[in-house]
């Protein structure tokens, strides 16, 4: 099953997804828009149309496992995997490193097939930290799937990737922020209003 790029981002704004104001980014960066993944991934149906979008997309791979990084990817990879009939694993952040692993007895066989999925991509850094983890392990990354990808065409990644609502959202580094320059408050998603520089 496909879904329209209109579809998706009906999905984001009938369940508030998109939120504005001034948010610091998992990336650093600051931006006046802000996609809360949650608020649709709370949603089982609408979650499942999604991950049949990508599904989809991803059947002509030969998958033979999908990935996700944590959060939100761990959800995405279970409900992608159901319906492609193949098994779920996640990537969580390294203690004390940067990167991502594969922990809690997951493993991956030399050149298996796996799909990388995550929700929402800025950078890149979540997507590109578990394809890196997937071929750590030995196996074959065949695609990357997103919700949405609102990198601006920044993130490259050096497998085939697939996007179901590409969004060009303003980001700005922390020192050339017009938000921060105004004055105005900054959150950091799913927290209450923080100040910059106070610890997360």
């Amino acid at each position: 099953m496909t879904i329209a790029t209109a579809d998706v981002e009906r999905v984001f704004r009938e369940s508030g997804a998109l939120r504005e104001g001034h948010f610091i980014l998992a990336s650093g960066r600051h931006s006046p828009l802000y996609l809360e993944k949650f608020q649709v991934l709370q949603r089982p149906a609408e979650t499942e149309r999604l991950c049949s979008a990508i599904a989809a997309w991803a059947r002509s791979l030969e998958v033979e496992t999908v990935a996700g990084p944590t959060t939100g990817g761990i959800i995405l990879a279970h409900e992608v995997a159901r319906q492609l009939g193949v098994r779920a694993i996640y990537a969580e952040r390294r203690d004390g490193a940067s990167g991502r692993e594969f922990r809690r007895g997951f493993a991956l066989a030399p050149g298996e097939r796996v799909l990388v999925v995550d929700d929402i991509m800025t950078t890149g850094g979540s997507v590109q930290e578990t394809i890196d983890a997937v071929r750590v392990a030995g196996a074959t990354v065949a695609g990357a799937s997103v919700l949405v990808d609102r990198s601006g065409g920044a993130a490259r990644l050096e497998v085939p990737l697939h996007a179901l609502w590409r969004l060009d959202i303003p980001s700005y580094p922390a020192a050339e922020c017009p938000l921060c320059a105004k004055g105005v408050p900054a959150m950091h998603p799913g927290t209450t209003s923080a100040r910059l520089g106070a610890p997360r």
